[in-house]
């Protein structure tokens, strides 16, 4: 009797893992048939730890995973199809030209209590205007001339010209509503006590290690699924994929592009893949000599050889760069001519600039293994026409501060359109008064291409914006203030027993439906 149970036992194993598969979702038909299951602990190993829980402060996809619509929500949001639809706000509509009325939710209340309405939408967008706190992302709405309280549950915002994106810029996670009463308490010190309206709640945060937070039973949607989510920062590769694998963890992310061959047909691992609104680039800093030259720029991109990259640093995920932006961003310009791989009209470029025999840089890039590779690729090739190019591996949260004050000369680093719209990209990328923080690191300047931004923000017709993009992006191709490496690929490990997930193409998870067997 006893060997008749052992043998059903390992038959009904055999069974089940003989229907896992190796479907490259995470909606598995054949995993298993169970009903999903509500509760639990959600863990995501992830390579970087936040940097700020402060939507107003915050500059990078690590933090944004954190909190977008799960502790802070905005106005509006996007569906996984980038429409934008209602959240803190029920409707919307423009009064004229220059003027949006927003009516909004009743009955909801932020995580501390404190009740949401009119007057702390108002207080949000006061703080992230006032030029005193500085916010990196102030120019998202500084457009954003005068805020009136219409009633307790209806706002209006005036810009000082017609400004189309406006909301798609709400949809941002820098529009996310931050309690009130947080902001009074903490001022500007709110990210050690975030408190939103959103489906999870901010229980705790052990710098370099994780931060926990827990399901909102008080949230006015629909409730989360899981009953906690746990972020653990694991900086290396393989022991992220390790503790998916083992169940360690139900999601990890970002997953080595030299793994995707090996999950996609794993028996414990689903491959989530999404094309992204980002990319990825190498930016030169134009305010150190000799990348102000542009015939150095140029010939260090005809110098790169982009597709041996693309195949060999990223296994071909992503798809090449031919514009500035990615080609699920709205304005993307398809026209342009892909850089071309030519070492010896490089070396005749550089001997234009007066420097034949090349000279020394250092490549700058954080600790992720695809940008390391990436800079090591390009260290040799650059090695080809006489660039002597050292490289230099820092922590994010502190790359991200030396390459916004510009202490890089060259460097590697992605951006992840937000808005889905072309003025995010231009913009944060390209304009002169984005230098910096707000993401134009290679502090770029060309008076052309900001006033084609400034038109193009304001054009309220599609076809005459595109038009207007498509010119600005052709200057920015010429003037080569950044290269553009590929067209960004998101991939995410999770386990056969993860339903629910889906990533936003910023590159950011939206748990609020995930659900474990």
């Amino acid at each position: 009797m006893k060997k008749l149970l052992i043998f059903l036992l390992v038959f009904t194993m055999v069974i089940t893992l003989g229907g896992c598969g190796s479907s490259t979702t995470t909606d598995n038909k054949a995993a298993s048939t169970s009903a999903p299951k509500e509760g639990g602990t959600l863990v995501i190993a992830t390579l970087a730890d936040a940097t700020k829980l402060d939507p107003q402060f915050g500059t990078d996809i690590p933090s944004a995973n954190v909190f977008h619509e799960k502790i802070y929500e905005g106005l509006v949001l996007q569906n996984e199809n980038m429409d934008i639809q209602p959240a803190l706000a029920t409707e919307w509509k423009k009064i004229n030209d220059t003027t949006w009325e927003f009516k909004l939710r009743q009955g909801v209340k932020f995580h501390d209590g404190a009740p949401f309405n009119a007057a702390a939408v108002k207080k949000n967008f006061d703080r992230v205007l006032d030029k005193k706190n500085n916010s990196p992302r102030r120019s998202l709405y500084d457009m954003i001339t005068e805020i009136k309280i219409v009633d307790d549950y209806t706002i209006q915002f005036v810009t000082a010209y017609p400004f189309t994106p406006l909301l798609a810029n709400l949809a941002h996670y820098a529009g996310g509503i931050i309690s009130p009463k947080a902001i009074d308490d903490y001022g500007l010190k709110v990210s050690q006590h975030p408190s939103g309206t959103g489906p999870f709640k901010f229980e705790s945060w052990t710098p370099g290690q994780k931060i926990v937070l827990v399901k909102n039973p008080d949230y006015w949607g629909e409730k989360a699924k899981v009953d906690k989510v746990v972020f653990q920062v694991v900086p290396e590769d393989a022991t992220r994929m390790a503790m998916v694998d083992t169940g360690e963890a139900q999601i990890a992310e970002p997953v080595p592009v030299n793994d995707v061959d090996r999950l996609s047909h794993s028996s414990t691992t689903n491959l989530l893949r999404t094309p992204e609104l980002g990319i990825d680039y190498i930016g030169f800093n134009m305010k150190k000599k000799p990348f102000d030259d542009i015939r150095v720029r140029k010939a260090i991109s005809l110098a790169i050889d982009f597709d041996a990259i693309l195949s060999g640093v990223y296994n071909n995920v992503g798809s090449k760069a031919l514009a500035p932006m990615g080609p699920k961003v709205w304005g993307y310009d398809p026209n342009l001519k892909p850089y071309k791989y030519d070492p010896n009209q490089a070396k005749e470029l550089l001997k234009e600039a007066g420097l034949p025999n090349g000279f020394s840089t250092t490549i700058w890039t954080n600790d992720n293994k695809e940008r390391m590779k990436l800079a090591e690729v390009v260290q040799s090739q650059l090695k080809g026409i006489g660039i002597s190019a050292q490289i230099k591996v820092v922590e994010w949260g502190a790359y991200l501060e030396a390459t916004a004050k510009g202490e890089q000369d060259m460097y590697i680093l992605g951006w992840s359109n937000m808005t889905g719209d072309a003025d995010y990209n231009q913009y944060f990328l390209f304009d002169t008064k984005a230098w910096g923080n707000p993401g134009n690191r290679q502090f770029y300047s060309n008076p052309k291409v900001d006033e084609l931004i400034a038109q193009g923000r304001s054009e309220a017709d599609p076809a005459k914006r595109k038009a207007i993009y498509a010119q600005a992006q052709e200057q920015e191709w010429a003037d080569v203030p950044i290269m553009v490496v590929r067209n960004r690929e998101i991939l995410v490990a999770t386990g056969k027993n993860v339903q629910g997930l889906w990533m936003h193409p910023a590159d950011i998870m939206m748990l609020n439906k995930v659900t474990m067997k």
